[in-house]
């Protein structure tokens, strides 16, 4: 075959591979990035989905991990203090599901003497009942549960074995006594929960004036709130002596 003819049948080969690569489509090409198997590429983006999550309750026990409140009738100063215990120490992790545990306490002092008076020369208080209710903060339209309920005579369930007491009920005054409950459990709530509040009510009889022995019924109530984080997830809890804090 002479040089010219090679070269004319060279051209028509080209023309002809030309010719079929071009009638391929994209999935056809086997050359293509976007052959059998690849994504196909969007023509719009996505539309983006925002979850709306209820923020938890505000909370100075959920900021703090620790709630003290002193509360003034005259020169006595009454305080509530509440705290998690070991078993849920991370009040950032309490969520909806599972159980939380707190301990809390309550004591008197008489600011009309100094910490270090003689204790004799301090207005005597005595706890007779204490009582705690508990509502549920939901986001969605749920009534409130009340995973939290307490109504006792306070010695017999205080810490303590053996506290001081008389016909007012248990002595309060610091630092010779004190109230002090362990271990209390927030049973688990709605998934939409974003906060539980405590509400304390202590009935107190409190000596007019050192050494006097004439008391005046009092009730002290203090309101707790308590922050709930949403999750799938339980609150993990610790296992530990009915006794720990």
């Amino acid at each position: 075959m002479s040089r010219i003819a090679r070269g004319l049948r060279t051209a028509a080969l080209a023309a002809v591979l030309a010719l079929g690569l071009g009638g391929l489509t994209a999935c056809d090409n086997p050359f293509s990035d976007d052959g059998p198997g690849a994504a196909p590429s969007p023509t719009a983006p996505a539309a983006s989905i925002k979850a709306e999550i209820a923020e938890p309750l505000a909370s100075q026990f959920t900021r703090d991990g620790t709630f003290q409140s002193h509360i003034r009738r005259g020169p006595l100063d009454f305080v509530y203090t509440v705290y998690p215990t070991k078993a849920t120490p991370r009040t950032n992790e309490w969520y909806p599901r599972g159980r939380k545990y707190f301990t809390f306490t309550f004591q008197a002092y008489d600011l009309s003497r100094s910490l270090r008076a003689p204790f004799a020369t301090k207005r005597l208080v005595y706890l007779d009942r204490i009582s705690v209710d508990s509502r549920t903060i939901r986001s969605g339209k749920g009534r409130p549960e009340r995973p939290y309920r307490l109504d006792a005579v306070a010695r017999r369930i205080t810490f303590d074995p053996e506290p001081p007491t008389t016909r007012y009920g248990m002595l309060i005054t610091s630092p010779k006594g004190a109230f002090e409950l362990r271990n209390q459990v927030i049973r688990p709530t709605a998934s939409d929960t974003r906060g539980v509040v405590l509400r304390f009510r202590a009935v107190v009889y409190a000596e007019t004036s050192a050494g006097s022995g004439r008391f005046r019924r009092e009730i002290i109530e203090q309101r707790v709130p308590m922050g709930i984080f949403a999750s799938d997830k339980a609150t993990v809890a610790a296992s530990i002596p009915r006794d720990a804090n």
